[in-house]
């Protein structure tokens, strides 16, 4: 094997780094990562949601903060949110968990993600008919419950795709949490990873943690592409369905009309 050859796969896919790093990333990076992502996701989609039914609402004064707060969230880079949310709030006297960085990680995370959340769940609600908010009213349903029982679930529906890649963004997003300086316990993938490389020299510890991205990432990717596939057909029956059942009244009502 030519010299350049043999130093770039011992350089990303020495086999003795990956075995030794493997179980590390499995017992302690994989389930950090998850339990990091899937708590932003939680507290996330409830910050989301309740922007959402801000943004959606027709007095201006409670758009107004939904609206800046999305705008600054979205428009920082997650980076910087992670910084100023897990170092920045100590410093500032904000010591809500302590000294734990862990709790400061997912929080900064939550926040990211309630932002880009709202937006997806303003879509889905917004594209909902407004028939169905007049019907729920003349049923006897306040605006709250209206939103809460037949307008919210619909859209919620209508966007789970893209509630499932948000999922998909968070899960490599927390990697950035490694700039606070997680305990050992607490080390998410990419912190052993690099933690590893820099112990070796070598950076096959960060091949293996990309190999448990990609497990984690490429069948939530496909698990999104098949929810949009099937809403896609799903929508295209109703309407054959609707046309079907329409077409003989058109019809009808033509021939009533040539009369």
């Amino acid at each position: 094997m030519p010299t350049g050859l043999h130093n770039f796969f011992h350089t990303f896919f020495d086999l003795h780094q990956i075995a030794d790093v493997f179980p590390s990333l499995l017992s302690d990076g994989l389930l950090n990562t998850l339990e990091i992502s899937a708590l932003a996701i939680v507290f996330g989609t409830t910050i989301g949601m309740t922007l959402a039914t801000l943004l959606v609402s027709r007095r201006w004064y409670l758009r107004a903060p939904a609206r800046v707060y999305v705008d600054i969230f979205r428009g920082l880079p997650i980076i910087v949110t992670v910084m100023m949310v897990g170092l920045g709030l100590p410093i500032a006297g904000l010591r809500i968990f302590g000294r734990n960085s862990y709790p400061y990680a997912i929080l900064a995370l939550a926040l990211v993600s309630g932002a880009y959340m709202s937006e997806i769940f303003r879509s889905g609600i917004q594209s909902v008919d407004r028939g169905q908010m007049e019907a729920a009213r003349s049923l006897g349903l306040s605006y709250l419950g209206a939103m809460r029982r037949v307008i919210v679930p619909q859209g919620v529906r209508r966007v789970l795709p893209a509630l499932t890649n948000q999922f998909v963004a968070m899960v490599k997003d927390s990697s950035l949490v490694y700039l606070l300086g997680l305990l050992a316990s607490q080390r998410e993938l990419f912190s052993i990873a690099k933690d590893t490389t820099f112990q070796s020299g070598n950076l096959s510890a960060l091949t293996a943690a990309g190999l448990v991205y990609l497990a984690i990432t490429i069948p939530l990717t496909h698990t999104v592409n098949m929810l949009d596939r099937r809403m896609r057909e799903g929508g295209a029956v109703r309407l054959a369905d609707s046309t079907a059942t329409t077409a003989p009244s058109l019809q009808l009502l033509g021939t009533q009309e040539g009369r």
